[in-house]
This record gives structure tokens, sequence and C-alpha cells, in this order.
């Protein structure tokens, strides 16, 4: 085992700072860690030293990431500094790199953390095997068979003619040949196609500027390649000039670049979605709502109904995109809910159906008994959608579609990643092409797609990953060309009973009403069509465009008292919430139902995703809209004017007694 690593953390918040610590420990990287949050406890604790790595917020009430930075550089210049901040812009994390930090991962982001340590880590392992190397090489007392072969890496020293003179045992090892078989071979034959021209170049700049170092695919005699940064050193031995060198293995820290990578583009997905989805959402709110209006007008005989269905269908499609963009970045709205698979499964049997063509069978097998699981079931629809869409495309000459739920106990033995424990499987077989280990390698990279162009996003099973690792659970795939393609989901058990408040949407015309409702909204096209629509369900609806537009419509309005405030979230002037709480002040039992095309990190800095807040995402239906506001002011359960009027009647009550 590993010792502990001894981690510095400099962060004022100690939330942030217990979910990093617990982030680091869930991805297997055992640590002691010590939190200062000022200037003096930061300086304190670099001098007591026995440090590995250091952490940093960018702000602080009285201090900063760039100061705490250049002390650290100061003192100790080899322990690697990670920017971990929720504020860090583009231009600061330059700077930051620029000054000498290792790496920077943002707080809404941290799937980034564990591999930015562990490649932090690795580095400085690197450089001091590096320097050990080089005090090998000037010391001739210590080049010994002994030392050489101590060595984790490999060895070796040939003269300019390219014949080696000396190397250790792990070159034999790693190369797979025997030494009177090195003996008659060169450097260059352990390299092939472009890169052997490289590594020729770098071997004449050592000998002609004393020194170079390279990284390369080092072949085996078995054909495996190999990630290797190689040192070379010119030295004089026995009067003529030789290249003494060392060989590193690198595949590992290669593949945390990898993932590094993969991280980054992450984020730039989540700065992507947030930069549309606000816009977008409400384009196509207009868009699925007035679709929602004109097919209602159309009678099923009408020869427009077929054109209005598809303006409909293309919104709905670019709806679900946004949402799959959304759900990826992991940005979406999350509604998670104690539920049944094969409930799940039920509801959705005839949309399955749907998407399938007429010469592909599909067959359900809903397990016996199976347990509950927790997740939201519109995610849940999404991961089946996903891979019925993908098993259909691999089947266009027809095939066998299997869908099947059962219980299961994993343990981590033979599901690598997976966490041991009770849980309800998920199994979506089909008998189409298979892939091959290839593709399987970049499955659920997002926008890799085998399909033509325009015949796909590359989405899908980047966000069904994502939707299962929200809902901390496990995926597996089986797959071989020519015999078909499973997918295994795993979500755990859990005890609770069903969420029966979870209902499927109703097909019957939308709910009528007479309340007088206020409507803020700072989109004109949005405010004037969910107007329009309450309003031919027979509501009495009043207008505003902000918040402080809001209020004064409210100050000003004579007529039935308001029953519900429909607001959006983010606004000029004066946003959703805090209007809302100016007129609660007023108002005690006002309700108030938030819209936003938001993402969660925005609306969360706005209060509306706590428990208990009713929230309806963009884009929605007028039909949705209109059952969600039929149910709000139909439940009168929990006014403050009803509680006062029960403490009234039970105090009555006492009294008479």
């Amino acid at each position: 085992m590993k010792p502990a690593l001894h981690i510095l953390h400099l962060e004022d918040d100690p939330n942030d700072a217990a979910l990093i610590q617990s982030i680091l420990e869930t991805g297997g990287i055992t640590c002691a860690i010590t939190r200062v949050e000022t200037h003096d406890e930061f300086v304190a604790a670099l001098e007591r030293g026995g440090l590995d790595l250091i952490l940093s917020d960018f702000l602080l009430p009285a201090f900063d990431g760039l100061a705490a930075l250049k002390i650290a550089q100061a003192r100790w210049p080899d322990i690697p500094f990670i920017v971990a901040s929720g504020t860090l812009g583009e231009e600061r994390a330059v700077d930051s790199l620029k000054s000498g930090a290792t790496d920077y991962v943002l707080k809404g982001h941290l799937v980034r953390l564990v591999p930015a340590v562990r490649r932090a880590m690795q580095e400085v392992e690197d450089r001091a095997e590096h320097r050990r190397i080089e005090r090998l090489i000037q010391s001739e007392r210590n080049f010994s068979e002994t030392s050489l072969n101590s060595l984790p890496g490999i060895f070796y020293l040939y003269d300019q003619a390219g014949k080696f003179l000396r190397w250790n045992r792990n070159f034999e090892r790693v190369s797979g040949y025997a030494a009177e078989e090195l003996a008659r071979m060169g450097p260059l034959d352990f390299f092939v196609g472009d890169e052997r021209d490289y590594i020729a170049k770098k071997i004449e700049e050592v000998f002609a500027a004393g020194a170079a170092n390279a990284e390369a695919r080092f072949a085996a005699r078995d054909g495996t390649l190999t990630d290797y940064y190689f040192t070379g050193q010119k030295v004089q031995m026995e009067g003529r000039p030789c290249l003494i060198g060392t060989g590193i293995d690198v595949s590992e820290r290669k593949k945390l670049e990898l993932q590094f990578i993969g991280a980054q583009k992450m984020e730039v997905m989540g700065q992507l979605a947030s930069g549309v989805a606000h816009d977008f959402n409400n384009i196509l709110a207009v868009m699925m709502g007035y679709g929602n209006l004109i097919l209602a007008e159309l009678g099923a005989d009408s020869p427009l109904r077929k054109y209005a269905e598809e303006i409909q269908h293309a919104a709905d499609r670019a709806a679900g995109l946004t949402r799959q963009l959304l759900v990826f970045s992991r940005k979406q709205t999350i509604q998670p809910v104690v539920l049944d698979l094969n409930d799940v499964l039920k509801d959705l049997d005839k949309m399955l159906h749907r998407l399938i063509d007429e010469h592909i069978t599909l067959t359900m097998v809903p397990g016996k008994e199976i347990g509950r699981i927790k997740a939201d079931p519109g995610y849940v629809g999404q991961v089946l959608m996903n891979l019925v869409v993908n098993a259909r495309d691999a089947m266009p000459n027809g095939g066998k579609l299997t869908i099947a739920t059962d219980n299961v106990t994993l343990d981590a033995r033979s599901h690598k990643g997976a966490i041991p424990g009770a849980y309800v499987r998920l199994t979506v077989s089909d008998t189409g092409t298979g892939m091959t280990d290839e593709v399987k390698a970049r499955l659920f990279e997002a926008f890799f797609t085998t399909k033509p162009k325009g015949k796909g996003t590359g989405l899908g099973l980047a966000t069904c990953q994502t939707i299962v690792q929200q809902c901390c659970g496990h995926i597996e795939v089986q797959s071989e060309l020519g015999k078909g393609t499973t997918f295994k989901i795993y979500f755990p058990r859990v005890e609770q009973a069903v969420d029966t408040t979870t209902k499927p949407i109703e097909t019957s015309p939308p709910p009528r009403g007479t309340e007088t409702l206020l409507l803020v909204e700072d989109e004109p096209s949005v405010r004037h069509l969910a107007a329009g629509a309450l309003e031919t369900l027979g509501y009495n609806v009043l207008r505003a465009n902000n918040g402080q537009d809001a209020l004064r419509v409210a100050r000003e309005h004579k007529g039935s008292p308001i029953r519900l405030v429909v607001t959006d979230v983010i606004m000029p002037q004066m946003g959703g919430k805090v209007m809302a709480e100016w007129l609660k002040t007023t108002y005690p039992d006002l309700k108030i139902l938030f819209t936003s095309g938001y993402t969660d990190d925005a609306l969360a800095q706005h209060g509306v995703l706590e428990p208990g807040v009713a929230f309806l995402p963009k884009p929605y239906t007028t039909t949705i809209l209109a059952r969600k506001v039929r149910a709000m002011l139909d439940n009168e359960t929990d006014t403050p004017m009803l509680r006062k009027q029960r403490e009234t009647i039970r105090q009555s009550q006492s009294v008479r007694r």
C-alpha cells in the first residue's frame, strides 16, 4: 500500500474542503490533508515541511492563489501546486500555469481532480528518478552492475557507430532479446516508422550538442509498443564519444494525459451547454408551444396536420439533443425518485416499439420481484431509447432485440470499477453487427460515432454513461463482430418504497381555470405564448417583463386576488427569486412557479433547486404548463392562511373543553 499523500489545502470554505477530500479518497488516493485559510497559517505549514502536494483556492478573503503559489515556489519549488477554484476564468488559469502551477481544476467539474493529482505525483516521481540516474551517470563508483540492474527503467550505453557496449537486465526483459542478440543490434532497431527517423535525429543531437531527451514508443521483440521517455548524454569512454542514457515507461502518464484532455473537453462542453441552453430553450419553448396550439386547432383529417406534426417532431428532437448536451456536461436538472424499473419498461413499451423497424423483434423480459432503484425516470427512459436506437441501427437487415431486468449482487473482482453491493440490472441485447475492440475502446467518448455523416451526434452512449454515473451505477458492454452487442446497466438497489407521486402524462385535454395569474417573463415570444395559452383556458393573466415590473403590476391590480405567479428565474433589473420574496411579504398565501432555460449551476445560485420549490424547466409545452398550473392551484393543503385557520379552530376547541 502506498503511503498517504501529505496535502496542504488552502481553502476558506470547510464544505468545499470536505467535498474535495471525499473525492480524493473515493478516487483511491490515500491522503492526510492540512487545511489552512490565512497567509500566516499557509507559511507556517510550509515551514513545517513534509508536504507532497499543495491544493489552493484562487480567491480568499485576504489572500489569493497566485500569492500562495509565489510563496510556495520560493520555499519548495518541487512540490506540485494545483489550483482548485470555482471562480477561475480562462485568463486567470493561464496566469496560474505561467506562474508555475502544475494544474488547475474547476470546482464545478471536480471529476478532473483525481487524474490531475495522479499526474502531478507521477511527474514528481519521474523527476526524482531522472535525478537519481544523472547522479549514477556522473559517479563512476556507482557504475556497477548491481546499481544498473536496480534501476526501474532501462539503461544503455553505445558508441557513435551504434554498437551497444552496456545495458541492464531491464533492457533485456523489456525488449525480449537475449544478451547475445542485443550485442549485434543498434539503437534504431527498437523503433518503427516515423519514430525511427525521429530517434535518429535525437541521437545526432546528443553527439552534436551533448544531451537530448525524447518520447517515443519502444518496440519489443513481440511487436508490443510502449511509451517511453528517453534521456541521452554524450560521454567519453576509452577515448571515444558514446551515448549513455535511460528509458522510463511513461505509458501510465500518457493515459492520465488522455484523461486530462477528456476532462478538458467536458469543461468546454459544460461551458458551451451553459452558454446556449437558455436562449435555445426559449426558442424551443415557443416552437413547441405554438406547435401544440396549432395541433389542437387542426382536425384529424386536416391536410396541414402532418406538416404541424413534423414541425413538432423536429422541435422535440432539438429539445432532446439540448437535453443530451446538458446531461453529458452534468448541467441538467435531475429529479430522482424511488421507482420500479419494470414500471418504467411498461410505460415505455409502445414508444420503444415505435423506434424500431418492423423486421426487428423486440422482447421484454421483466424480472420477478426486482428491487427498487432511485433515479430520474426521464433519464432512465433516455438511456433505454439511446440503446434501442443504437441496436436498431446495428440490425439494418432485421434481428432480435431483448430488454431484461433482474436482481444481481456485484463484487469488485469480477466487475472492475463497480462498488460492491446489491443492484438491479438492465440488460439490452441485440443480434446486430457487433463492434471491434477499437470501437469499444472509444464507445463512451463524446462525439465519437461510426454512423454515416448526419445519422448520429456521437452523444448517445456518452449521455448513457453520464446518467448511469449520476445514479451511482455501473455500465458494461460485451460485443463481438458479427455476434451482436449486450449492454448491462447496474442501478444500486434501495430499500425505500416506490414513489407514487410520479404518474405518466395524461393524454386528456389540458385542464381549465378562472383564477388570476401573474406571468413574469423577459422573453417577449415566450411571454406572449404562455399568456395566450393560459388565457385560452379561461385564466385571467397579468403580464410583466421582469421582477420590478411584476411588483408594479401586483400593486396596481384591483381585481380578484392573484393566486399564482409563473416567473422566469433570471431576468434583467430583478430576478424571479428576489421578486417572489418581496411579493410573499405582502401576499403570504401566493404560490410561485419558477421556470428557466438556464442550467443547474446557474439556478443553484438563485436557490430555486432546493426541496419544496416548484420548478418547471424550459422548453415546456403549453399542455405541460397548464397541468402544472392547475396542480399547484388545486393543492391548497399547506398555505399560511390555512395553517392560521387550523390553529384558530384548535384554540377555540380547547377553550370550549
